[in-house]
């Protein structure tokens, strides 16, 4: 390494301890402040550089044990001597990791060093910050995360990344990826309403709606206008509202997957879902005179639940074997079929098969926005159908005629679209 880089890379972990040292002073912390954490962490490059000479990790190892000493003897001794310095963890823990740190940065990647150093600084400046927010949860939110960690760190990288059944197409790593996908966009809703749901407005409501589940906001509020038949207005521009971000919520789905063929699979999609949020706001309009402007967002279900996971899994493993059959038994009129049907009461998992099945060479994008758009038009049918079994004769009246027309819509867009429109 030539003097100058050497020189860099010193700066920066002298840097690096003076940020946090600044922190751990601003923080009023005793036990080390800017000037100490600057020197522990110029500490740290010596002892890297002197153990790169020495060709041994155990320099580096002999330092950090160092410094634990150092900081447990002056614990033990302030103890000892009644001192108003508490024994913590905090600053011990983050003089260790500077230490290491600036040991790395002698000859590890700079990029990644400042990263840490700086994520380091930041979480100890946002004690207050954090700790509030965890007094603030509740314990089904931490349930939550624990559950998702569950799912995706636990469950996921012992899953064998290869194919089984009829056509070769049943691949666990694959199922469980998407279900770590959809989960991931369920629990972020759900926070989301954990933080903002009380206080989000109409609006807010139906977006909340739509990341969480288009199909349950469309039950709960069609339920809701049989108590309060002066919120079928109001709830009607909910479930519009709801259903129009599930196309959102479609493309995300698809960026993940497959996001070269995003060009091709979203501009129809995005007119559909212009032409819904113009019908909602058509409803919003006539809902400023409602009787009843406000209202509250049910409490969603914790959709990290590993139950839920495995039917989800489930369906997308079924639904990616009925495409591969409809295809090699109908051709691409039997992928139509298999969209229309899966569709009904789920798009995510037909949307996520497609995708996988795009990315695969197994179909073309041209028909693939097709199939996708068709199942979100199947969906929509099937959450009419829910209003006109469970709410008010005005709210049938509104979804009727809104729903009719994005579905008209859609079918046009699917007949008339030319293939040669991507972004």
């Amino acid at each position: 390494m030539d003097e100058y880089n050497f020189i860099i890379r010193i700066a920066i972990s002298l840097g690096l301890g003076l940020l946090v040292g600044l922190q751990r002073e601003y923080d009023e912390q005793p036990m080390a402040g800017i000037r100490t954490f600057g020197i522990i962490t110029l500490l740290g490059s010596i002892t890297g550089l002197i153990s790169a000479h020495l060709d041994s990790s155990w320099t580096i190892a002999g330092g950090g044990l160092a410094i634990a000493i150092i900081f447990a003897a002056a614990n033990f001794l302030n103890k000892n001597n009644n001192s108003i310095i508490g024994v913590g963890q905090t600053t011990e823990v983050t003089a260790i990791s500077m230490f290491f740190l600036g040991a790395y940065l002698v000859h590890g990647n700079i990029t990644i060093g400042v990263i840490i150093g700086a994520v380091i600084a930041i979480l100890l400046h946002a004690k207050t910050i954090l700790e509030s927010a965890i007094d603030k949860m509740p314990k089904k939110s931490i349930h939550a995360i624990m559950q998702f960690v569950a799912i995706s760190l636990i469950i996921f990288p012992i899953l064998p990344n290869e194919t089984y059944g009829p056509y070769n197409v049943i691949n666990p790593y694959n199922i469980w990826t998407m279900v770590v996908l959809i989960v991931g966009l369920s629990l972020a809703g759900y926070f989301l309403h954990r933080w903002f749901g009380k206080n989000i407005g109409t609006f807010g409501s139906g977006i909340l709606g739509g990341l969480i589940s288009s199909t349950a906001t469309t039950v709960t509020f069609s339920k809701r206008t049989q108590s309060s038949v002066d919120s079928s207005l109001l709830a009607a521009f909910i479930i519009v509202v709801a259903s129009s971000i599930a196309l959102i919520r479609v493309l995300v789905e698809v960026s993940f997957i497959t996001p070269s063929n995003l060009g091709t699979i979203a501009p129809p999609i995005i007119i559909e879902f212009i032409i819904m949020i113009g019908l909602s706001g058509y409803l919003y309009y006539k809902s400023k005179s409602s009787k009843n402007s406000t209202v509250d967002l049910p409490e969603p279900d914790n959709p990290a639940q590993l139950k839920t996971a495995i039917i989800f899994g489930a369906l997308y493993g079924l639904i990616t074997l009925g495409v591969a059959y409809a295809k090699d038994i109908f051709g691409e009129s039997g992928l139509y079929v298999v969209s229309i049907i899966s569709g009904l009461t789920d798009v995510d998992a037909i949307t996520l098969s497609l995708s996988n099945s795009l990315n695969n060479g197994e179909i073309a994008e041209t028909i693939t926005w097709k199939l996708i758009l068709l199942a979100s038009l199947a969906n929509l049918l099937f959450k009419g159908g829910l209003v006109i079994i469970l709410g008010t004769s005005k709210l049938k009246f509104y979804i009727s005629w809104i729903f009719g027309i994005s579905i008209i819509s859609g079918l046009i867009i699917i007949w008339l679209w030319p293939e040669t429109w991507v972004l």
